[in-house]
């Protein structure tokens, strides 16, 4: 053939500058559209002889080489594929945007299926020029007679083709790569390229390093290969007291090893997959050395075909980042990963793999065009998490138990999302109790019904205690009668107590336990929306925080001889508290607790609280609380000594120090104090203990 000269037929003269800059966003990814074609090339062939239309050559190993050249500056992309005529290179490589391997399905559509073919998009090939000022094309096809093609092109819009000298039927590309593209002939960085997109093609991948100095391995003679190349044989001494004949070995050229696996585990089925196996993969995917928590094994065909390992990993959330990496396949080709339009949102922390040919990729492959298909991806991976999670709960409760501190806080952040999966997964939702055991929600809810008689028998025995304490409060009678009102209408309502900082309230935990009662433990963030929603869900269920109230089971009944002096002393309390502390607005309530080492604590309506938790997360720190209510309110214990004291010595030059002193150990078991708060606090307590010593 004589040397043929021609424009490439283009839509427009400036198709190289938007393959740069809009079709593809990584210039790197040269890499994986060229062995992506490689690949292509292969599966053609394999399936003309699978046909009858060609016949594999004897000892015929499918394999892509890439050689990289730092002196010449080039890199070459080999493969043994069906390689092409000048008619199939004058149509596939010179007409953009007309794709070879579609033209191949349409051919041959009754007898091969697109999942086969990786790269069906015309411009896959001009990602080449992102990098190299010239592409060259070295080609052999398979058919009978075919004469070998050499193609040309500067990256502009002209080329050049001619009859080459190609031996071996396949294609050879060559790119003679730009001055800013050099790193790519680098053999370190063309692996870290190599491994970052062609990990797990379905063809093994060989780099090599032209004109390098060959590396050598010893390996067992019996270990020979006909393939390798024997440098020298090397018969070991036989050790004194062995039997047998001493082994035999062989030094040879070092066997290249493929940077591609080609049956990567998320191929396999879940049956034959090991731990060990799971665990591997995953340290060698992600770079992550701590073991996953658990993994999910996805494998559907209908209605899409999708394959994949999601892997919960252990982190510390409040140190590391909670986002995860998945990582997008199309056919074992790497397409991205940081896709997040397939994976929900609450399931973010995973790490994981996903292999879905029928994903709609744009152009690059690089992102997903608008689809619902989309959708019906992400609502398949929340449904086999949920399905995952419900069948650990009911055959493997202990290690279910064991991460359930680590996936709450993501399993509850679904629920709020999603309502399907909240639905699934509403049965197998567990909660820490004080002992650290966990229950079902309906296991809190009956323990609950149990603590609510005991609340209701415990009220009816203690309205002398309310009737004695309520002229106490008389700035607050409103509210007070408001809240009577509230709790009217909750008085059906199951009450469930929780902790949010097991530290911080660690006062209120132990008078619980020391009577008989419990409560669930939530600390996350997201639990302060989780009760609610699961109020919502339970209309029959009220969450109150630990110290949202005196739990009636805590307080001593006082009798009906008790009422009058009571009275007197909670007035008396209330009128020293607020003059020492300089608060007439201060809400004052005494109580006689059982429990006599406890002085003072405070309580804060759910209510009020949680208006307060809206309040800043809003950002409304810089209002006045006191426009919602939100003052905690201090319980004073009349069979505290300390409490006692000031009623009997109201004039002793020790009651300021006491009362403040009671009032700050009071908010400290409730809410961390203020700088200011905590500076006072603890100069006061130095000056108690100067007390001491006189």
């Amino acid at each position: 053939m004589e040397v043929k000269k021609g424009n490439l037929s283009i839509d427009s003269e400036n198709i190289f500058p938007i393959i740069k800059k809009w079709v593809y966003s990584d210039h790197d990814i040269f890499v994986r559209e060229m062995i992506s074609n490689g690949c292509d090339a292969i599966t053609k062939l394999k399936k003309l002889d699978m046909m009858g239309e060609y016949e594999l050559p004897d000892g015929y190993k499918a394999k892509i080489q890439v050689i990289v050249n730092p002196e010449e500056k080039t890199m070459k992309f080999i493969d043994n594929g069906l390689g092409m005529t000048a008619e199939e290179v004058e149509e596939y490589i010179t007409q953009i945007a007309f794709s070879g391997a579609t033209q191949f399905l349409e051919k041959y559509k009754d007898k091969t299926t697109e999942d086969d073919m990786i790269g069906h998009f015309g411009l896959g090939f001009y990602s080449a020029f992102m990098v190299a000022d010239e592409v060259q094309i070295d080609t052999l096809s398979y058919k009978e007679g075919a004469t070998p093609v050499h193609w040309a092109s500067q990256g502009g819009t002209e080329y050049e083709m001619q009859d080459g000298s190609k031996e071996t039927v396949g294609t050879e590309i060559t790119l003679f790569l730009n001055e800013d593209s050099l790193e790519f002939a680098n053999e370190y960085r063309a692996r870290e390229v190599l491994e970052k997109y062609c990990s797990f093609m379905p063809v093994e991948v060989f780099l090599s390093k032209a004109n390098a100095e060959p590396e050598y391995e010893t390996i067992d003679e019996e270990d020979l290969l006909d393939t390798d190349e024997v440098v020298e044989r090397i018969e070991e001494e036989k050790k004194e007291g062995e039997e047998g004949e001493p082994k035999k070995k062989v030094k040879i050229v070092k066997r290249p090893v493929s940077l591609s696996d080609t049956h990567p585990l998320w191929g396999k089925n879940p049956s034959e997959c090991t731990k060990d196996e799971y665990i591997a993969f995953y340290r060698k995917v992600f770079m992550d050395y701590k073991e996953p928590l658990f993994w999910i094994h996805l494998n559907m065909d209908y209605p899409f075909n999708l394959k994949g390992i999601l892997y919960f990993p252990k982190i510390n959330t409040e140190y590391e980042s909670i986002e995860g990496t998945i990582k997008l396949y199309n056919n074992q080709v790497f397409i991205a990963d940081n896709i997040k339009e397939v994976i929900p949102e609450f399931l973010m922390v995973l790490k994981g793999v996903i292999d879905c040919p029928d994903l709609p990729l744009n152009v690059s492959r690089s992102a997903l065009q608008n689809d619902g298909f989309v959708n019906k991806v992400a609502d398949y991976i929340s449904k086999k998490v949920a399905d995952k999670l419900t069948g650990m709960f009911k055959t493997d409760r202990e290690n279910y138990e064991k991460y359930w501190d680590d996936i709450s806080p993501f399993i509850k952040f679904g629920c709020l999302k999603d309502e399907k999966f909240g639905e699934k997964m509403k049965d197998s939702m567990i909660y820490k109790n004080l002992d650290h055991k966990y229950l079902t929600l309906e296991d809190v809810i009956k323990e609950s019904k149990g603590m609510d008689e005991t609340e209701d028998s415990g009220a009816e025995n203690s309205e002398n205690t309310d009737a004695a304490t309520e002229g106490s409060t008389s700035d607050s009678a409103d509210s007070d009668a408001d809240k009577d009102a509230d709790n009217a209408k909750e008085e059906k309502k199951t009450s469930i107590y929780y902790v949010t900082d097991e530290v911080q309230q660690s006062q209120y935990i132990n008078m619980f336990k020391a009577q008989g009662q419990d409560a669930i433990i939530l600390t996350h963030n997201i639990d302060s929306a989780f009760v609610t929603y699961l109020e919502q869900k339970h209309q029959d269920v009220q969450f109150l925080r630990i110290d949202a109230d005196v739990h009636e089971s805590l307080k001593d009944e006082v009798s009906e001889d008790e009422k009058e002096s009571f009275q007197k002393t909670a007035d008396s309390l209330v009128e020293i508290f607020r003059k020492e502390l300089n608060n007439d607005k201060l809400d004052v309530k005494v109580e006689k607790l059982k429990d006599e080492k406890v002085a003072s604590m405070a309580v804060l309506s759910e209510q009020e609280r949680r208006m307060a938790e809206m309040m800043r997360m809003y950002g409304m720190n810089g209002m006045d609380p006191s426009m919602f209510g939100t003052q905690a309110t201090l319980i004073l214990n009349v069979n505290h000594p300390l409490v006692k004291f000031l009623v009997e010595h109201k004039r002793s030059k020790n009651v300021p120090i006491i009362c403040k002193q009671l009032y700050d150990l009071a908010m400290l078991a409730h809410k961390p104090l203020s700088p200011e708060e905590m500076t006072a606090f603890v100069q006061r307590s130095n000056e108690i203990m100067m007390l001491l010593t006189k």
